[in-house]
């Protein structure tokens, strides 16, 4: 049975590839030879240490706009761009996610898990400097303490206005976020056996604690700064008492400029003694990285000690040392769970984008094609079901908490949606700026397989299974089997025709590169080829 102890094989191209995956969006080829005889330790280190924490900030993309190119957040507030200025923080983030310049970096995939997980969104807070501080606090908190990180949103001036904390008043309590940090944040509703893990009273009793907390200057035109406040005439500062679930747990009541800082601290200490918070926790980073199935066996084997471990004294809730010990874990390299997950629509677009070097155009100086480059990853994504930064409820998106879980991003609304995505890479329709088509010129691809190309009497043509052994290095999760590797060479790139006339077209073409007719017979049978098994790819596990 795959536990928790470490994995120590040297990394092979399949699972760093694997790790790669699911700790980034996607790996470009370079890096997954970078990665490959690396032990598992040695890898998770460098994902962690290759974070960047001080990316240039977002600009305006608008070329019609006086700013653009600009940086916009210390400017006063603009109401009238406020969804420009909010929608283009996310093309900033997928900017981080996709870009190939960099070293792979995990911190990007863990922020978006916490962004998943403390859902606030763009369309509700409705405030661009709210959001992307909000996003940074995730972002600059995803590896440091969960303690810190759920103190922090608790007070964050988009989470006071997502869930309505602002409004959460002595004598006129609102439990919006109460509920939400129990439900979703913490203790989890139920347990592992369905038992309720707190009461109704204990939201009532938790509301009463958070009253007082406010922000500043949201929408306020001209404004340059916000901020979260805390009016001790708004606080409850009666004593709140909590259920037998929290062992009938009893939070003083304060008074003064501190109290709700101090109440605070103890709210969210109890909750963390809370025995179903860690494994909560647990779950959760176990279904975003290694499998959306879990089983008793799981739960028993790997869940409840990586739970352990987590709120331990010597842990104390860190964030880091339970990534490291998952993601370089048995459980987690096992075949079992290599190939065990729908990609989503981020998977799916970033992925696609590095693994086939489409390069990111220079944000700051080239922001024209920037913003054309993002504009057909965010829109497709967002058709996907999967709008960065605007969840559809507060769970989250649907695929990472429903029955399911990420089977429900295929389905009869997105299944068409996909192959659009991919098909584009095959078309190349999207001209990102003059000289740069985005998409995979398979044509060139195969050409520079071939040894001496202008040579095609003293050089052998490549073969059908030397393109399909390029065109699938790296694409697929699990290794196809050979029935699907001749059904895609026979019937699929050659269609029925005998392989060996691959070589007679191949060989033309080779003769005289220029002929368009010959040119266009043969990437015929490469783009068909490359689309199929685009769309094998976007639809297996990976």
């Amino acid at each position: 049975m795959p536990s928790l102890d470490p994995y120590t094989q040297p990394l092979t191209a399949k699972t760093a590839a694997h790790l790669l995956r699911r700790a980034t969006f996607g790996p470009t080829q370079a890096e997954i030879s970078a990665f490959t005889g690396l032990t598992a330790a040695d890898a998770v280190n460098r994902l962690i240490s290759n974070a960047n924490y001080s990316p240039s900030p977002p600009i305006d993309l608008d070329s019609t706009q006086s700013t653009a190119g600009q940086p916009y957040l210390g400017l006063p507030f603009n109401g009238d761009r406020n969804f420009d200025f909010g929608h283009y923080l996310r093309y900033w983030w997928m900017r981080l996610m996709t870009d190939q310049t960099t070293p792979p970096s995990l911190l990007d995939k863990l922020t978006l898990f916490w962004q998943n997980h403390f859902v606030a969104t763009r369309e509700v807070i409705d405030d661009y400097r709210f959001v992307n501080r909000y996003l940074l606090l995730l972002r600059n908190n995803a590896l440091g303490n969960f303690r810190t990180l759920v103190t922090e949103v608790s007070k964050d001036p988009g989470m006071l206005v997502f869930l309505n904390g602002g409004q959460n008043e002595v004598g006129k309590p609102n439990e919006n976020y109460a509920r939400e940090l129990q439900e979703l944040f913490t203790v989890g509703a139920f347990d592992a056996d369905g038992n309720k893990n707190y009461t109704e009273d204990d939201v009532k009793a938790a509301a009463r604690v958070l009253t007082g907390w406010k922000y500043t200057n949201f929408w306020k035109a001209g404004s340059t700064t916000f901020d979260t406040t805390f009016t001790s005439t708004k606080h409850d500062s009666t004593n709140k008492t909590f259920s037998a679930s929290y062992n009938n747990t009893v939070i003083t009541g304060r008074t003064g400029t501190t109290a709700g800082d101090a109440e605070l601290t103890d709210l969210v200490a109890m909750l963390l003694r809370h025995p179903q918070t860690p494994r909560f926790i647990c779950r959760k980073l176990y279904r975003w990285y290694v499998n959306p199935n879990v089983t008793a066996d799981i739960e028993n084997t790997v869940i409840i000690p990586l739970a352990q471990f987590f709120a331990s004294t010597t842990n104390n809730y860190a964030i880091r040392p339970v990534l490291e010990k998952l993601l370089t874990s048995q459980v987690f390299f096992d075949d079992t769970n290599i190939g065990s997950m729908i990609k989503s629509p981020a998977d799916l677009a970033v992925g696609s984008m590095r693994l086939f070097n489409q390069p990111v155009p220079d944000m700051n100086t080239d922001y024209t094609a920037f913003k054309k480059y993002f504009d057909f990853m965010f829109w497709r994504m967002r058709d996907m079901q999967m709008a960065l930064i605007d969840q559809p409820t507060v769970f989250g998106y649907d695929a990472y908490y429903q029955t399911g879980y990420s089977r429900i991003w295929i389905n009869t609304t997105t299944l068409a949606l996909r192959s659009d995505y991919t098909d584009a890479y095959i078309w190349q329709w999207l001209e990102i700026k003059t000289g740069y088509k985005m998409g995979i010129d398979v044509v060139a691809w195969a050409t520079s397989l071939q040894a001496n190309f202008a040579d095609p009497t003293g050089t052998p043509a490549i073969t059908c299974v030397d393109v399909l052994t390029a065109f699938s290095k790296n694409l697929f999760a699990l290794d196809l089997f050979q029935s699907q590797n001749d059904f895609l060479i026979d019937t699929i790139m050659m269609q029925g025709i005998p392989r060996t006339s691959w070589a007679f077209e191949w060989n033309a073409y080779r003769s005289a590169p220029t002929n368009t007719s010959k040119r266009n017979a043969v990437k015929y049978r490469l783009q068909n080829l490359m689309r199929y098994m685009l769309r094998m790819a976007e639809y297996q596990l990976f």
